[in-house]
């Protein structure tokens, strides 16, 4: 028996490389583009690893050399450890919880399990970087020979790093509820492009990468940065100082390993949710309390109340509200703290979610066939988009007042305050109006599972209803702007412009209202097509 399980213990690497190679080869043979696809994407990361890889040996001998490769290879960890909580379902492999009812014992399919975590893409991009990072700053044969030993312990440190964060939230990630953080990711990449545009400003305009070496200087002791800030001691003749840090990279290592290693035997042996009677009865019906209550009666209601639900219980809806929510903070904020903006970009707000009202029927998908039952006039229709669109303006027009208060703040820019809000409602307004006819006329299917927001064969619909909508709302909005411009050009009109708060809300209001009853009867119309459509995801 002893023989047997030695045996096995030794022989699961090569079956889980193998199994690796399969599901990457099974999943390329699913359609040709999939495969045109994945080959598109190999090129390019291949691409941008080799162009990293030559522009970290160009920046050998600088002497900020040493910050920048420790900062990006601090930046590849974080990635390591953030993307499998985004993206659970990336990688068929990162699921332990497929493997817990085989025979294996913890420590054997770590090592295999990490084995098989080297092949891919990702892993050859980490070494191209890793490598390069370790040429930029290597002089001299010591250096080399602790390059060697630094390359493949920093690429193990971020494998076993993202499967130590996998294998602990696992159970989480597969859930419902946790399927929802990816709706994070939007937020994460938004906010992150931010960031890394606001750095670069900053050190084109000061001192340059000497801004880096203070971070470098402490990230050369945190792995796996430590790894690389080890090869750059070796070259300096400070051999105690990288033995040190091979150590910190190598001690970090044996505690990913052993963290990994303790929740994989957690997920081996300890019953989740699906074993256990439930704790708890059935939480209450939350609609006749809270927010419920202080919305109107009647179709109005439920649908506003049913929306607002879809945007917190929905993956899909919530991730294109966060998305949105993020980005129509982040643009004119960040400007306005760049000192670039202008008072005007805070409109953004309320066209990123001035978006959400259009394609109304396909968030619902095959379930839009029960509200289909309820619509049997244009009267029955109207009240349906008109519950819809002030679901949305109960989260729009205080998110986009509150943007455009801070945008005004942060650029000192308090006369222009009235017609910014102006121009906020009036293109608000016409978002929805147009967002309530195209809803109508060009419905799609968004389907559930996977990260596609268009159902095959409706790409051309979508953008048809999104951004021919959006040129629309942007010339109903013409005599708006033309208004706020004549204002400002002319000698007499500054001490008008106030009146484009008043002007704004109420043509917005009225091209909301006018969409709206252009929308309903060929809403009640057009019934069977649009059931048909946003069913097909």
């Amino acid at each position: 028996m002893s023989a047997t399980a030695g045996a096995s213990a030794t022989s699961i690497t090569p079956v889980l490389v193998r199994l690796k190679l399969s599901l990457l080869r099974n999943g390329l043979r699913q359609s040709s583009g999939r495969r045109a696809a994945y080959v598109a994407s190999a090129v390019l990361v291949l691409l941008f690893a080799a162009l990293q890889l030559l522009g970290l040996i160009a920046l050998r001998g600088n002497t900020h050399a040493v910050a920048v490769a420790v900062l990006l290879v601090a930046v590849l960890a974080l990635g390591w450890a953030v993307l499998p909580l985004f993206f659970p379902s990336g990688d068929e492999t990162l699921d332990p919880t497929r493997l817990v009812m085989l025979p294996l014992r913890p420590r054997p399919l770590v090592r295999a399990l990490l084995a098989a975590s080297l092949v891919g893409i990702g892993p050859l991009f980490t070494l191209c970087l890793f490598a390069g990072s370790a040429i930029s700053v290597a002089f001299g044969t010591a250096a080399y020979v602790t390059a060697v030993v630094a390359v493949p312990l920093g690429l193990l440190v971020c494998v076993a790093l993202a499967r130590a964060v996998a294998a602990a939230n696992i159970r989480l990630l597969t859930s419902r509820r946790g399927r929802d953080l990816a709706v994070l990711s939007g937020l994460v990449i938004a906010v992150g492009a931010q960031a890394v545009n606001f750095g670069a400003q900053r050190l084109g305009s000061s001192g340059g990468l000497s801004e880096l070496d203070p971070v470098g200087d402490v990230l050369s002791w945190v792995p796996p940065g430590s790894a690389i800030g080890a090869v750059h001691a070796a070259s300096e003749g400070s051999y105690g100082i990288a033995v040190a840090r091979l150590a910190l990279s190598g001690a970090a290592l044996a505690g990913l390993l052993a963290l990994w290693s303790h929740h994989l035997t957690r997920l081996m042996t300890a019953p989740d949710g699906s074993t256990l009677q439930a704790a708890e009865p059935v939480a209450r019906e939350r609609g006749s309390g809270g927010l419920g209550r202080l919305l109107p009666d009647g179709r109005t209601g439920t649908v506003m109340r049913r929306s607002l639900r879809y945007v917190w219980r929905d993956p899909k809806t919530k991730a294109a509200w966060v998305t949105s929510l993020a980005i129509g903070l982040i643009v004119p904020v960040l400007n306005a703290v760049q000192g670039t903006g202008s008072i005007y970009f805070a409109c953004f707000a309320a066209g990123m979610l001035g978006i959400q009202m259009y394609n109304q029927f396909g968030q619902d998908t095959s379930a839009f066939w029960m509200v289909a039952m309820t619509i049997s006039s244009t009267r029955d229709a109207y009240v349906e988009l008109r519950g819809r669109a002030l679901a949305l303006l109960l989260i729009t027009l205080p998110y986009a007042t509150l943007v455009t208060v801070l945008t005004t703040a942060l650029l000192g820019d308090w006369p222009k305050l009235p017609e910014a809000l102006g121009l906020s409602f009036a293109l608000l307004g016409a978002m929805l109006a147009t967002g309530a006819w195209s809803s109508a006329r060009f419905p799609y299917s968004i389907p559930q599972e996977g990260y596609k927001n268009v159902a095959p064969g409706q790409a051309g619909l979508a953008w048809i209803a999104i951004f021919g909508g959006m040129v629309a709302a942007a010339l109903l909005c013409a005599p708006v702007i033309a208004l706020t411009v004549w204002l400002n050009v002319s000698a007499d009109g500054e001490g008008w412009t106030w009146l484009l708060l008043p002007l704004g809300t109420a043509y917005g209001a009225l091209l909301t209202v006018a969409g709206l009853r252009l929308a309903a009867p060929r809403t009640a119309r057009r019934l069977p097509e649009i059931l048909t459509a946003v069913s097909k995801g």
